[in-house]
Order: C-alpha cells, then structure tokens, then sequence
C-alpha cells in the first residue's frame, strides 16, 4: 500500500499546508504515541528541532497530540538530528521525533521520527500510523489522571559534544588546523563550531547566526560555493558545510573545490581498512552514488552495494548484512559503530583524523578516485506524475539507448519535494549532457 504522508526521510511539506499545520501535528503525535505506547510504564517521547520559525507552531501541537494520548514528553530545543537519535537511545525513550525539513527552505518543515533503538522507522511501522490518522480523535485520547506531563532537558548540547568527541582517538589533536564549518543557519550551529574548538582546531564559524528564515539559505551543504569562498578567503585547510539538521556534510579542500559524499565514504573505508575495522567486506550506498566510488571500493578487494535513495534504506542494508559503513553521495554517512543515523559532525571527524595523520593537504588526502562524469538534475512537477507521460517515457529510453553499455540513467520522484531528479553518468561528459537535456525538457514540455 502506497504511503500518502510519509516520504523518504519522515513527514515533510510546506507550513501550513497539507500534513504541516497545527491540527495534523497534533493528529501525528496522537497516532505515533498510540502506536509506540509500550508496556505500563510511563511512556517518554523526546522531541527535538531545528531553528525554522515554524518549529514554534509545530512543536506545541506535536506535544499536546502525544500528551492527550498519555505518554510523557521531553523537549531538547535545537538538536542535530543525529543527536536526537542517540538522545532516543540512551535515555531509554520509547519514540523520538525531530522537527526539522533537513535541506529544505524555511518555509518548509517536517517530522523525523527515531524507535527506541535510535532506527529511524521501517515501512511497516509508517504504514501502521498513517492508518490511525483516518481515525477520530476519540480513538487516542485518554482519560484525565493519565495525560502525560512535559519537561525541558537543557544540557543535551554538552551530552553530543562528548558523544562527538568520543568517536575519535583520544589523541587526536586539530592544533594547526584552520576549520571553516558551515552550519547554514541551523540545528548544529553552536555544537559543531564548539566540537572543533575544544578538539584543538583553529575555528572560522559560519552560517551560525539563525533567524527562523535564513536556515539553509545560499549556505550549507546545498550551497558549496559559500564555504568554497570562505575557505579561499580565510586560507583554511578545509571546509565542513551541514545541512540544515546536521545529518549530512559536504567538504571543500583549501582550494575551495568540493569533495562530495562519495570521496568522504572512500577516505573512511580506506581508513577503516588499514584499522582492520570495517565490517562487512566492503560499502553499502545508493543507485546516485558514482560509478567510480564503485570501481574504488572494488580495487581494494571490497564490495560495493546499491540500494533505494534515502539513508533509511542503506541502513537497513547495513543492519541486516553486518556492515558498519555507508552512505549517499549527497553527504549522509552512517556509521554504525557510532550513531544509529547519518551524522555530518562525526563524518568530519572521521575525515580530520585522516588528513591529520596523512600530513599532506585536502585536496591530495581526500582525493582518492576520480569520479566518472556525472550531471544530476531536479525538474519540479505540478500533481501530475510526469514519469507516466508517454513523450516523457520515450525520452528515457532514448537516454538508455543512447548510453548503451557505457553509462547509467537514474530517473527518479524525489521523496520530499515535487522534483524529478535526473542522474545520468557516462564516459563521455559530452553525451552525458545530452542525454540529461534532453530527458529534463520533456518533463517540462509534459506539464
């Protein structure tokens, strides 16, 4: 059964519209807390968020839904989404919730919802909650003596901190390492800068200055030009740019030249594997990630495995297989050693550590395979479904007998926005645009 809410990655949409107003935040807390109402004591929900104005509307309706269902909740404020996940975990909660739309503009939000576990949820479970969200509200509510009650935690900043700081070796000093991190005006943007610091690197914050509108905003991962600049600017020795709830990183070396999820994953396995600490044989990632990320992991003697886009789905590859690294090119890698979910802060950290022992710059460290060329475009779409149109159809297939043998065509909705993502990869950078031309201005001439 087709999901009508959730997406790849939660509940996301435009405030004010659709599954983002107050009364279906409202409705969403009931459902989810009946669903992960467990034995008889006293349920705990810890909910988190980013700094978009709207998570002042969201959360207070998120709250009153759980609590009119009876389970207790516990509010952290401004969190890394990551961070939530291990605040699930280890304070023993039955549901975690992170109010946050990642990437996405400020006039977007959405619900990241984490299991006692510290897992995001499986398909199973997000189907089971959509189906009470057809229910009155008659069906959740409980009776007076047994609503729950609301808290504020305030030192979890300090708790991810330490959490952050304990993946890496004791050892590990950042003294001589000038650090420009990115925190595009979001949930990380006092506890990557402080990480850094107190590990010894020489600090340039940016993007640290939220204002409810400015999360994301020609800043962050999406937006590797501003720290490229910085970088070049300041005369650091590499840059770190989150998304807006922290989950993922793209870096840039000291030449202000991007070094995308691929690379990233590359360098933490050639690390591990030198460890003797990579499990699985080998690097779970996703149908977008680079044919030559492929080609790398294979030289080594390692697997390399594709699954659906979305971190959720790598991870339950990974879980599944035993393997404890993998990843999406977009900048989401997970490390199950380490944290339950896709984590920019200790993707970076992992990196420092590299570059750090490796004594050489960013740009030859951190560079181990060359990319095969690749172009990925977003066309947005109105309600209906371009993939279905016949013109559209035929200019995929075109692509794909265009490509022949030599290239790879990925045509995909994306999970969380109205967008056709178009990935084409091939030997022949020439054709590659071509092919991504071609197929885009048909999703156009469809509307």
């Amino acid at each position: 059964m087709a999901k009508k809410y959730f997406g790849t990655d939660g509940i996301r949409g435009k405030v004010n519209l659709g599954a983002m107003t107050p009364e279906m935040a409202m409705k969403i807390g009931m459902a989810t807390g009946q669903y992960f109402l467990r034995g008889n004591h006293k349920n705990k929900v810890i909910i988190g968020k980013d700094t978009r104005l709207s998570g002042y509307m969201i959360e207070p309706a998120l709250v009153a839904g759980i609590v009119a269902g009876g389970m207790d909740v516990v509010n952290v404020g401004p969190i890394p989404t990551p961070g939530l996940a291990m605040l699930t975990k280890s304070m023993r909660a039955d549901l975690g919730i992170m109010i946050s739309a990642s990437h996405n503009p400020f006039y977007d939000n959405g619900l990241k919802f984490f299991g006692p576990d510290g897992y995001k949820l499986s398909d199973k479970a997000e189907l089971e909650i959509e189906s009470r969200l057809t229910l009155g509200q008659e069906n959740f509510l409980v009776k007076p003596e047994f609503t729950g009650r609301v808290k504020r935690l305030d030192d979890v900043r300090g708790r991810y901190i330490e959490f952050a700081k304990n993946t890496v070796a004791q050892k590990l000093n950042l003294g001589g390492l000038k650090v420009v991190v990115d925190c595009a005006n979001g949930a990380a943007y006092q506890v990557a800068p402080q990480v850094l610091w107190e590990l010894g690197a020489d600090v340039v914050p940016v993007g640290v200055t939220p204002d409810g509108f400015n999360i994301n905003s020609s800043c962050g991962s999406t937006h590797p030009e501003y720290i490229a600049e910085q970088v070049v600017t300041h005369g650091a020795d590499i840059g770190i740019a989150l998304d807006g709830d922290a989950d993922r990183l793209i870096l840039v070396d000291e030449c202000g030249k991007v070094i995308d999820g691929d690379q990233i994953m590359g360098v933490i396995a050639t690390s591990w594997v030198e460890q003797n600490i990579l499990k699985g044989g080998g690097l779970v990632s996703t149908i977008m990630s680079n044919l030559g990320l492929e080609r790398f992991i294979q030289s080594k003697g390692l697997s390399f495995i594709r699954t659906r886009v979305g971190d959720r789905y790598v991870v339950e590859h990974m879980r599944k297989n035993n393997f404890n690294l993998g990843g999406e090119q977009s900048g989401h890698v997970v490390m199950t050693d380490y944290a339950t979910t896709g984590d920019g802060i200790l993707a970076s950290l992992q990196v420092l550590q590299v570059l750090v022992k490796s004594n050489k710059p960013a740009s030859e460290a951190l560079r181990l395979f060359a990319p095969i060329p690749q172009v990925m475009r977003s066309v947005s779409y109105q309600d209906i479904d371009p993939l279905e149109n016949s013109v559209v159809k035929t200019a995929i297939l075109d692509g794909k007998s265009l490509l022949g043998n030599t290239g790879r065509l990925v045509i995909r909705k994306s999970g969380t926005e109205p967008l056709i993502r178009v990935m084409v990869e091939g030997e022949d950078d020439k054709l590659v645009e071509k092919v991504v031309s071609q197929i885009c201005q048909s999703v156009k001439d469809s509307a």
